[in-house]
């Protein structure tokens, strides 16, 4: 008889970013289908069952309607609403010492990007259980330039470039390792596998697909809209 499988994985949803490409409104809150952005991330975790919980950095003006969504989609793992930080970093901290202790992993998600697919958050919680660190990603389709001063300068390799996605997924000690290293240095980074990268980590690439988009821009949203 098999072992009974218990989620070992923190979801913390980073939405308390300034939003200065939609002119100042709080994405995250913009409806989205049945719902709003937020809502749809929240629903893609709680339908993954490598999740065990979900913590949500966000303005603290936008708490009682994230709350509001949760209990309008039934959402059960929500755990904490907690204010962010000056920075994508420090709000993943403000996130990450608020999760349950039997948290073996965290995976943080733009909550912004609504429309991740539950299998492929279990698929990169996976990976991250083999390599210790991983993150959703989708091959570049164009040739990518490096310009100076208006000049190309270079053409990398297109087969060994990716865009980057989320969620990122650490092992939680792994992540605090990296943290304090940042910390210590006066690193701060926009990426959380940069966090890794810096103290010589390794951390793999899983294949997710290209409808985990980010909605940064009205376009986004309308894009997102037609995807649903």
């Amino acid at each position: 008889m098999s072992e009974q499988f218990t989620p070992d994985t923190t979801a913390i949803l980073v939405c308390a970013g300034n939003a200065t490409r939609m002119g100042g409104v709080n994405k995250i809150l913009m409806p989205l289908g049945k719902s709003n952005v937020v809502g749809y991330a929240m629903l893609a975790m709680q339908a993954c069952p490598d999740i065990a919980e979900i913590i949500v950095v966000a303005k603290p003006e936008a708490e009682d309607e994230i709350r509001r969504t949760a209990q309008e989609l039934g959402i059960t793992k929500l755990t904490h609403i907690t204010p962010g930080g000056e920075t994508r970093q420090q709000s993943v901290m403000n996130g990450l010492r608020l999760t349950a202790k039997t948290s073996e992993y965290i995976a943080v998600h733009d909550g912004a990007r609504p429309l991740v697919k539950p299998e492929h958050i279990t698929k990169v919680i996976r990976d991250a259980r083999v390599f210790g660190a991983a993150t959703l990603g989708v091959p570049v389709k164009d040739t990518v330039k490096v310009v100076d001063d208006g000049l190309i300068i270079d053409t990398p390799y297109r087969p060994s470039l990716y865009l980057t996605q989320t969620p990122q997924v650490f092992r939680k000690r792994l992540y605090f390792e990296a943290a304090d290293f940042a910390a210590e240095h006066g690193l701060d980074f926009t990426d959380d596998c940069q966090l890794v990268e810096a103290i010589g980590g390794k951390v793999f690439m899983t294949t997710g697909d290209y409808t985990n988009l980010k909605i940064t821009t009205p376009e986004d949203r309308a894009i997102a809209e037609v995807l649903l």
